[in-house]
């Protein structure tokens, strides 16, 4: 059940950002006079299909992985000298570099308006307040301690912990100071430390996390929420609202703690000490064994936890008016569209390991759970896919729109557009990259399975 989910939330994400993308295109060859011969949404034979006025078939097609817009081309074949008007090459190279920018540019625009309407609608973010920090990490060197709340980084202002992050990563790799300002029961103080090359690692681009960060949590007791049926833990008798105590004795400090235990005891026989209508009873329980994606093992019991409410003074709701949302949901366009960037310098400077470069089987993943986590999650991981859409086909590679637009930009200073010969070998060029890049991308999706 979880798979058909995961491929619907491909299908659905990839559908709807490809066809942003298209219609880019589309629309501004329309404009330019250009016939449209075909929108199709997916590649392959098409499942169904229809035409318009002007003769535009419209269709989805087997392959959810992509679409196109087909015009008529005078390089595909014969053009009746009375359409020949209407060809994609009769067009000057300007109209030619806004047909080939449309689809990038209507990605950018999505994004834009993805922002905007999180920013109408609202939404409830975590404030950016210290949680525990690791004692070996840059964040213990500068001097950061629990209950901290961080403002700004850089002199950025940071208002969650999803900006942090993002703020973190592209620091990630150098050599310089990175700055806080952060604050503690109301003083504010600057706080400075020296990043030494500090870098992502292959398996866990979490920054915070990689920087010695944990967001402030409620404590959270070892209550027992959910019992998953047929789980190891309906088998010993576990209830909902049992608050384990101790494990083989062993006090139990929290749901972390308790976890802990659990994970490190794959098929070995626990006993817990679980406090149940002010009565304590021992239970024998055996955790079930769980392969992880680095290949070690750990135990599971088929336990959730009871929920626990944040403090209001934790939460932060965040909301404009629609004239407002306007230049905020440009700026975090512009910041995902600049750490896209940073992202693919760094990935070329050896500064951000290519392992973090994802394929389709990761879309797909990150898709269904923004889809299961809320509306919120998954408008923004439309914005931020739509956005690296449109920066990647904007990178100057031949069959890549930023190819195109080089070539067309070359045309009208040449005043002629390149050889035939010259297109040819970059596009065999252009194929080799995009094929390279997404071989190694399908090949990191399936070392994290």
């Amino acid at each position: 059940m979880q798979l058909i989910q995961t491929i619907l939330a491909l299908i659905v994400t990839l559908g709807i950002l490809v066809t942003i993308h298209e219609f880019g295109h589309f629309w501004v060859a329309r404009r330019c006079g250009v016939k449209v011969l075909r929108f199709s949404v997916g590649f392959g034979k098409p499942l169904f299909s229809w035409y318009d006025s002007k003769g535009t078939e419209f269709a989805v097609a087997a392959i959810p992985l992509g679409g196109y817009v087909k015009m008529l081309d005078e390089r595909e074949g014969p053009v009746p000298e009375d359409q020949r008007h209407e060809a994609f090459t009769s067009k000057l190279p300007s109209r030619r570099i806004a047909i080939a920018a449309a689809g990038p540019a209507a990605n950018f625009i999505f994004a834009i308006f993805a922002y905007w309407l999180l920013g109408v609608v609202g939404f409830t973010t975590l404030a950016p307040v210290v949680g525990e920090v690791r004692e070996d990490s840059i964040a213990s060197q500068m001097g950061l301690s629990e209950g901290m709340e961080i403002y700004a980084i850089d002199g950025h202002e940071v208002n969650s912990w999803r900006e942090i992050n993002m703020r973190l990563l592209e620091r990630a790799g150098e050599h310089g100071e990175v700055a806080f300002s952060v604050g503690n029961q109301g003083a504010r103080q600057a706080l400075t430390g020296n990043l030494g090359g500090w870098r992502l690692s292959d398996d866990s681009p979490n920054p915070v996390e990689l920087f010695g960060l944990q967001p402030w949590r409620p404590a959270v007791p070892a209550v027992l929420g959910e019992i998953v049926s047929g789980g190891r833990a309906e088998a010993a008798g576990l209830q909902e609202g049992d608050r384990v105590t101790a494990v083989d004795g062993e006090p139990v400090a929290d749901w972390f703690a308790l976890v802990k235990y659990i994970q490190g005891a794959p098929e070995q026989t626990l006993t817990l000490s679980v406090s149940r209508q002010d009565t304590v009873i021992s239970v024998p329980v055996t955790p079930a064994i769980r392969e992880g994606e680095n290949g070690e093992s750990s135990g599971f019991v088929g336990a959730g936890v009871s929920q626990v409410g944040w403090p209001d003074d934790m939460l932060r709701d965040v909301s404009y008016g629609p004239l407002a949302a306007i230049p905020n949901a440009i700026s975090e366009t512009w910041a995902d569209t600049r750490l896209t960037f940073v992202a693919i310098h760094k990935m070329l400077t050896g500064l951000l390991s290519p392992s973090n470069l994802s394929g389709p089987i990761t879309i797909a993943r990150v898709a269904e759970a923004s889809v299961s986590s809320g509306f919120e999650d998954f408008v923004r991981f439309l914005a931020y896919l739509s956005v690296s859409l449109g920066v990647l086909n904007l990178l100057p590679i031949p069959v890549l729109d930023g190819g195109h637009i080089v070539y067309y930009t070359i045309e009208a200073i040449r005043r002629k557009p390149l050889s035939e010969q010259v297109q040819a070998f970059g596009l065999r060029i252009g194929m080799a990259m995009i094929l390279t890049l997404m071989v190694f991308a399908l090949y990191n999706d399936l070392m994290r399975l």
